[in-house]
């Protein structure tokens, strides 16, 4: 592990739902292996992270339905990366998200897309709910 290197930078973008389930495989399979006690820290501390997202509610038909749905809009990959991982469920957060949102979309399509991201990522609103509370306690 101490010769790990980048071969290829940007090959692809991960959502947090692949990265999610990387690291739930990678920690069963490392679980008996204590040859990196940093990489563990690091992967325990990403999946503890992750696991309050809705990530975790997301499946591979969920994310290609999305996606799809998203391909509606003109938005570049990373905003529809960006959507998916993030789940806005403001006009606030879209703009957070998407670069120029005013010039570029009006107020009734960003009320579509909000609601788009909220009937195809299930559970957005609670997990958001929960991690607002879990800032606060």
């Amino acid at each position: 592990l101490n010769n790990m290197e980048v071969v290829e930078t940007h090959v692809a973008m991960l959502c947090n739902y692949e990265v999610y389930k990387f690291l739930v495989k990678s920690q069963e399979e490392a679980k008996n292996d204590k040859k990196s006690q940093d990489l563990a820290t690091i992967t325990y501390e990403t999946k503890e992270y992750l696991e309050n997202t809705p990530c975790t509610s997301q499946n591979p038909e969920i994310i290609k339905q999305i996606i799809t749905e998203l391909s509606n809009y003109n938005l570049t990959k990373a905003e529809k990366l960006q959507l998916l991982n993030i789940t806005p469920l403001s006009p606030v957060e879209i703009q957070l998200v998407i670069e120029e949102v005013e010039e570029r979309f009006s107020e009734q399509e960003i009320s579509e897309l909000l609601e788009t991201i909220s009937k195809l990522i299930p559970n957005a609103n609670n997990i958001e709910e929960d991690g607002a509370e879990n800032i606060e306690t």
